[in-house]
């Protein structure tokens, strides 16, 4: 039998979980309300949109994308299984479109010296897990850590909080952190599940940061959603959708950083390249607001 005397001696377990977790986004991307720039991802082999070009291509592609956030001056990069529509949910992800996007991702954490991240499309768990551990990222976005909701593709599903934090314990990847989705875009909540339950819930499972998005890709929430979940929530929230270099300011009155793609594509198309000038646009807004901090 352990002595108490003992136990005392070493940290709490609670304790050691709680050391996993970033103290704020500003620990982990050096400066205040970071952003995140999204790399779309071609679509990759054994989705509708896939025809025929290599690897090198999507690379290529991706680089290309990654290059012009960067340069535009966002402070993180997140690569994305963006055109594998109609998105399969959970670990249903095939092994050729997981193998070449952990190809990609890893081309571009090689290329750039800021933190990358993945996500996959939809709540791919383990696999985004997986998939962030082959390319040396840094964190992963997870559309659905706990609770229940319906996907636009009609199928329910469920948190994956049991299989992914053991996961990540049994492959030594705690360093990998956890953004978690509330009230995620491209989907509906199980009736009973309020915002406030779902930041509670998900709280509960050790999520770094959480993120509010609004219904679709490039939608923008409700302000007021924002400044909610701002209030109800003890984790740093991050914008998941719809800002853009006219109302970022007023998103982040609230937020604590965000993920943009769409609205940093030429003419605001998520399926266009990412135009610098735009990206520069964006960060000038969000760098006013460093400045008033």
């Amino acid at each position: 039998m352990v002595q108490r005397s003992n136990m005392c001696m070493k940290k709490d377990w609670r304790e050691q979980l709680e050391e996993l977790r970033i103290k704020s986004l500003k620990d982990m991307f050096g400066i205040e309300k970071p952003i995140i720039g999204m790399v779309h991802l071609m679509p990759m082999p054994g989705s509708i949109g896939y025809r025929n070009y290599t690897m090198n291509d999507i690379i290529e592609f991706a680089l290309e994308d990654a290059n012009a956030l960067v340069e535009g001056g966002v402070d993180a990069l997140m690569v994305e299984n963006m055109w594998d529509i109609p998105y399969y949910v959970g670990t249903d992800v095939p092994p050729e479109a997981m193998c070449c996007q952990a190809v990609a991702a890893r081309e571009v954490v090689k290329a750039f010296n800021v933190p990358v991240g993945i996500n996959v499309v939809h709540n791919g768990g383990i696999v985004t897990l997986g998939i962030a551990m082959a390319a040396g990222a840094a964190f992963i976005r997870v559309c659905l850590l706990a609770g229940a909701q319906v996907w636009d593709t009609g199928e329910f599903d469920h948190g994956c909080a049991a299989e992914l934090l053991r996961k990540r314990q049994a492959i030594g990847a705690e360093n990998i952190k956890i953004f978690a989705d509330v009230d995620k875009k491209h989907s509906v909540r199980f009736p009973g599940i309020d915002l406030a339950t779902h930041i509670e819930w998900t709280e509960f499972y050790q999520p770094d940061a959480l993120i509010v998005s609004g219904k679709m890709t490039g939608s923008a929430p409700e302000l007021s959603k924002v400044k909610k979940a701002s209030e109800l929530a003890s984790r740093p929230i991050l914008m998941g959708s719809g800002t853009n270099p006219e109302n970022v300011a007023d998103f982040l009155q609230y937020a604590d950083g965000a993920i943009v793609g769409s609205s940093l594509k030429r003419d605001g198309r998520s399926e266009n390249p990412v135009d610098v000038k735009i990206v520069k646009k964006y960060m000038d807004a969000v760098n006013r607001v460093r400045e008033s901090l």
